[in-house]
C-alpha cells in the first residue's frame, strides 16, 4: 500500500489529528510541531521516532511530509496554508481555513493554480449521528420544503477567550472559530447556498477581560432556495457548550436538545413530537481525517471538499464585513474544484 508521510502542526488539538491519521493504514505521521518547548518534549517522550520541529516552516518543508495538518492558533494559518500549497503538500485544517479578506483570495488562488492537491478542514458536525440522520430525513422529503433554520453555537467557555491565546493574537473572531461549525452544517442539511447576510455583533461578557473583540455575534443569511435563517455565535453564554439548532420545514420541525431531538409532524397539540435518542455530538475530532486520507490517495472525495471549506469561510468573512459595515452584505460564490486525480 502507498504510504503518505504527515506532519502535524500544533500538539493541543493537534494531538486528535495524529489519533485520525493514525487510523488510515496509509497514513504515516511522520513530523511533528509546536512552538511550546514543553509541547516539544512531550512529543519526543510519547511519539519515539517521529521528527519534532520548533517551527512550522521546517514541518512544511520536510521532504518526508506529504500532508500537511494545521491545528495552530488562528492567526498563524494563512502562513501555513499558502506554504503548504506552495510546496506542493495537501492540507488537513482546523477551522478558519484564514482570518482576513485578502488572505482568502490568496489561498483561493494558490489552490486554483494547483487542482490536485486536497484541502478539508475539521467541519465536525457533520459526522455527528443526530445530524446526519436529519440529513437523511430532510433529503428524503420528510420535511417538504425547509424555509427556516436556526443555528447558534453556543461555547459556554468565557475562560478560554478571557485568559487563553484568543485574547493575545492580533485578531479574533468567533464567527470564524465558532459559528463557522453552524454556517457549514445549515449548507449541508439544506443543500442550499448562503447569497447574502446581515450581522450584528457585542462585548459584553467579555467587558474588563483582555479579550478586545465581539463575544457575541448573530446573523441573518438568505439561501439560494428562498429559505432564510440565522446564526449566532456566543461565546460568553452561561451554559456548557452546545449546538443549538432548529430545521423548520413545511411537513415538519426539529430542535436539537442536549440529551434528545424531537421531530413535530404535525400541528395538532395532542400530537406529541417524536423523540430522537440518536447520538450527539457522537463524533471525534479524527473522524473526518481517514476518509481526507483516501482522498489524497485518489479514492474518492472527501466529506468536507475545498470548496466546501472556501464556500463556508466566504459565509463567515461576509458576516464579520456585515457586522463592520451595518449593511447586507452579498457572499461570493464558490465554484465546485476540478479535481486531479493523485498519482
Amino acid at each position: 500500500m502507498t504510504r503518505v508521510g504527515v506532519g502535524i502542526i500544533g500538539l493541543g488539538v493537534g494531538e486528535r489529528h495524529i489519533a485520525g491519521f493514525r487510523r488510515h493504514p496509509a497514513a504515516e505521521v511522520v513530523a511533528l510541531c509546536d512552538i511550546d518547548p514543553a509541547k516539544q518534549a512531550m512529543a519526543r517522550a510519547r511519539y519515539p521516532g517521529v521528527r519534532v520541529h520548533a517551527e512550522a516552516e521546517a514541518l512544511i518543508d520536510d521532504p518526508d511530509v506529504a500532508i500537511v495538518s494545521v491545528a495552530s492558533y488562528d492567526d498563524a494559518h494563512f502562513a501555513q496554508v499558502a506554504r503548504a500549497l506552495e510546496r506542493g503538500k495537501h492540507v488537513f485544517v482546523e477551522k478558519p481555513i484564514c482570518l482576513h479578506d485578502d488572505e482568502f483570495r490568496e489561498l483561493r488562488r494558490l489552490h486554483a493554480a494547483r487542482p490536485g492537491l486536497r484541502i478539508s478542514s475539521n467541519l465536525i458536525l457533520r459526522r455527528a449521528p443526530r445530524f446526519v440522520d436529519l440529513r437523511e430525513r430532510i433529503r428524503g422529503g420528510r420535511f417538504g420544503q425547509v424555509y427556516y433554520v436556526e443555528g447558534d453555537y453556543d461555547y459556554g467557555r468565557l475562560h478560554k477567550i478571557a485568559e487563553g491565546w484568543r485574547g493575545t493574537i492580533p485578531f479574533y473572531s468567533v464567527v470564524h472559530g465558532g459559528a463557522i461549525h453552524l454556517v457549514d452544517l445549515l449548507t449541508w442539511l439544506t443543500g442550499s447556498r448562503i447569497v447574502e447576510v446581515e450581522a450584528v455583533g457585542n462585548r459584553i461578557c467579555a467587558e474588563g477581560t483582555k479579550f478586545r473583540y465581539n463575544d457575541l455575534v448573530v446573523a441573518l443569511l438568505r439561501f439560494e432556495s428562498g429559505a432564510v435563517g440565522k446564526v449566532s455565535a456566543n461565546f460568553g453564554c452561561v451554559r456548557p457548550h452546545f449546538h443549538r439548532l432548529s430545521v423548520y420545514g413545511t411537513d415538519a420541525t426539529f430542535e436539537n436538545r442536549p440529551d434528545h431531538a424531537l421531530l413535530w409532524t404535525s400541528r395538532d397539540p395532542a400530537v406529541a413530537p417524536e423523540r430522537l435518542d440518536t447520538a450527539y455530538p457522537g463524533a471525534d475530532k479524527g473522524d473526518l481525517i481517514p476518509g481526507f486520507v483516501d482522498a489524497v490517495l485518489g479514492r474518492g472525495a472527501a466529506e468536507v471538499e475545498a470548496e466546501d471549506v472556501f464556500a463556508s469561510m466566504a459565509v463567515c468573512l461576509a458576516i464579520e464585513r456585515a457586522v463592520r459595515e451595518h449593511r447586507a452584505v452579498p457572499v461570493e460564490t464558490i465554484p465546485a474544484a476540478a479535481h486531479v486525480p493523485a498519482p
